[in-house]
């Protein structure tokens, strides 16, 4: 298998629904569910890390005072998903 950070998104979600399925089942030996566990967690992380670069990219376009501008995504909105008025 590749180095975990070299996988794309899908593979490791791939790999982790695969380590969640064995755990589940509950019939692996301890040491074993403590391994799969912790490389659970680094897939975890590791997903969570390309879903945050992913969002830093996407960016909404807004139509703004009849111009359209570039807004990177999320930026205007409030804590409760709001758009934020200025």
């Amino acid at each position: 298998m590749a180095n975990e950070s070299e996988l794309n998104f899908e593979a490791a979600m791939a790999a982790l629904e695969e380590i969640v399925g064995q755990l589940e089942h509950g019939d692996v030996p301890l040491e074993q569910a403590i391994d799969l566990f912790q490389r659970g967690m680094k897939l975890s992380q590791l997903c969570s890390q390309k879903l945050e670069q992913v969002e830093r990219k996407i960016e909404m376009i807004v139509e703004e005072d009849g111009d359209l501008r570039k807004k990177p995504f999320g930026g205007g909105l409030d804590e409760n998903g709001g758009e934020v008025l200025e």
